[in-house]
């Protein structure tokens, strides 16, 4: 997906229960984007956007980064249906150890499918489908999501080289192809509960994430 522009909008001052970072907006504009949904109209641009927390110096040595995408359910209301949050304080505990580091925050809601289809899809979840085959049920593809933003704001940040927290390869690949080199994965692997343990074993069955 070409971006027409992608540019900086904000950068504050933000202190958090994890320590202190500087809190950025990214903004992009796409041209032609490629539909997720075929039955919906695709417009001739779209904009997205992306927050970075940035903690430290980020140019010393390749900086422990985490792509985040947006989860509603999990990030805020601490869902059990998924293992986002978990994930999520998992990166910024991360990025507080070492010191440095930076997690980008993507608005990506239910792997790029948007909020309120992510609901009905846990409708079609609550009749026996997993994660995928609820998506699919409803004319959208297994995973929407695309990288260029968060890879971008990085390229804008003069980060060229990461170690990046996922249990994803197909994120791993995705920066590289982008112009970011992950010298280091680091493992976004935490403890599975009941209520999440298929979720977790269609992301490792279906998607090839490297979870037990």
């Amino acid at each position: 997906m070409p971006f027409e522009s992608v540019k900086k909008l904000a950068d504050a001052d933000f202190p958090t229960r994890w320590g202190h970072f500087r809190i950025l907006g990214f903004e992009g504009v796409i041209t032609n984007p490629e539909p997720c949904n075929d039955s919906m109209p695709t417009p001739a641009r779209r904009v997205e956007t992306a927050v970075a927390l940035v903690m430290g110096d980020i140019h010393a040595a390749p900086p422990v980064v985490r792509i985040h995408s947006q989860c509603l359910t999990g990030d805020v209301f601490h869902s059990l249906r998924c293992d986002c949050r978990q994930q999520l304080e998992l990166a910024l505990a991360t990025i507080a150890e070492n010191g440095a580091g930076i997690l980008l925050y993507e608005n990506q809601e239910g792997r790029g499918i948007g909020l309120m289809a992510k609901l009905q899809a846990y409708e079609l979840q609550d009749q026996g489908l997993d994660t995928i085959e609820a998506n699919v049920e409803l004319g959208y593809k297994a995973d929407c999501r695309e990288y260029e933003l968060p890879a971008q704001a990085l390229l804008l940040l003069g980060v060229r080289r990461v170690r990046l927290i996922t249990n994803n390869p197909a994120k791993v690949q995705a920066l590289e192809s982008l112009g970011i080199e992950v010298v280091e994965r680091i493992s976004a692997e935490v403890t599975a509960h009941p209520n999440f343990e298929r979720y977790l074993q269609t992301k490792r069955d279906k998607m090839g994430h490297l979870v037990g």
